[in-house]
């Protein structure tokens, strides 16, 4: 049951105690995402990238309109991911795969997201496709106090030239006036095969790592969320041997990482597919001081991935995969290759 309380979804937990009684205790729940929204590029032929490469822009006729419909798809998706106990989108959402600042505009000024007020993180990136990621926040629940990005500086093992990639995106706010710290990633692809583009991700790791080094250096009790495609599964050397994220909440140090995400791949289920085979790329991490059960500040409740019917193909050769939006040069008028997936934080409600 739930209901509205100074502004606040608040649901109720049963916690059953040694001499048989119930107590009731009130909380307030946020839903914190990511998504890769494959390709949310503009119409428009931008001279000083290659957005070429983008689908959208491959498209002969009606690239307006396919903008549009790929807009308001990606809008009512967001608008439902973790909605069924929270009540509302998330309170903050990275995304993957969007070209500027012009179509997270348009996204977050969709009909199904314009009441939420979100803010808007984001910096162009070097990628050569001209995809960057950003972060949104509704800012009757978020204030964003410091935004930045850290570039990942990868050169070609031959020729040493650098190779172009995405930024990550470092967002320090208050969340409901609780610091909180939420990197935005998207890892170098597995193109050319695992083997020959694992140091990629392995360095993308590295710096992810500084980054939460350097925040945990201030303050060894920050509270830090660290989410995207990785481009790699949880049991891989990048998650497991750099960034050490462990599937245990028992087993966390203090300066440690969790994974609520393993649990789900062990169990099969992923967030994209490829030949018949089920990845977990996309995922969410989360430092020490959001577990434990003191609930007077915000602490980890649950994680998920976001799959309901309407975003799996409904038949032929990928039926079940992801619903994406274009293939075989066309827009299929679909969402994306990819589920988005979330946690949702709660925090007790004393009345």
């Amino acid at each position: 049951m739930t209901k509205n309380l100074h502004g606040f979804v608040v649901f109720y937990l049963l916690f059953i105690f040694n001499l048989g009684a119930q107590n009731t205790r009130n909380f307030k729940i946020h839903t914190v995402a990511f998504y890769n929204v494959e390709n949310l590029f503009d119409s428009i032929n931008d001279p000083l990238k290659f957005d070429e490469a983008s689908p959208i822009m491959a498209l002969k006729y009606n690239r307006g309109e396919v903008y549009k419909k790929k807009i308001k798809n990606t809008a009512g998706v967001i608008a439902n991911i973790g909605a069924t106990l929270s009540k509302k989108p998330p309170v903050i959402i990275g995304l993957a795969e969007i070209e500027n600042r012009s179509v997270l505009e348009d996204l977050v000024n969709d009909t199904a997201l314009i009441k939420f007020d979100y803010g808007i993180a984001h910096f162009d990136s070097p990628d050569a496709r001209g995809i960057d990621v950003a972060l949104l926040y509704q800012k009757a629940y978020f204030t964003a106090l410091q935004v930045s990005k850290h570039s990942l500086n990868l050169y070609d093992s031959k020729t040493r030239k650098p190779i172009y990639t995405r930024d990550q995106l470092l967002v320090s706010g208050k969340l409901d006036g609780e610091i909180i710290h939420i990197i935005v990633n998207h890892w170098p692809s597995r193109r050319g095969g695992l083997a020959k583009s694992q140091s990629k991700r392995i360095a993308a790791a590295r710096l992810n790592k500084k980054i939460i080094d350097s925040l945990q250096a201030i303050d060894p009790y920050a509270k830090i969320v660290s989410m995207g495609d990785f481009n790699d599964n949880p049991t891989n050397a990048s998650i497991t041997k750099i960034l050490k994220a462990k599937k245990d909440k028992d087993d966390i140090p203090l300066k440690g990482i969790y994974n609520p995400m393993v649990a789900f791949f062990k169990k099969g289920l992923g967030s994209n597919a490829y030949r018949d085979s089920w990845s977990l790329f996309d995922q969410i991490l989360i430092s020490k001081p959001l577990l434990g059960q003191d609930y007077s500040s915000f602490r980890f409740y649950r994680a998920a991935i976001f799959n309901p019917p309407y975003l799996s193909t409904k038949k032929g050769r990928f039926k079940g995969y992801p619903f994406r939006s274009f293939a075989n040069n066309a827009f299929t008028n679909g969402y994306s290759d990819h589920f988005p997936v979330y946690v949702q934080l709660i925090k007790e409600v004393v009345r």
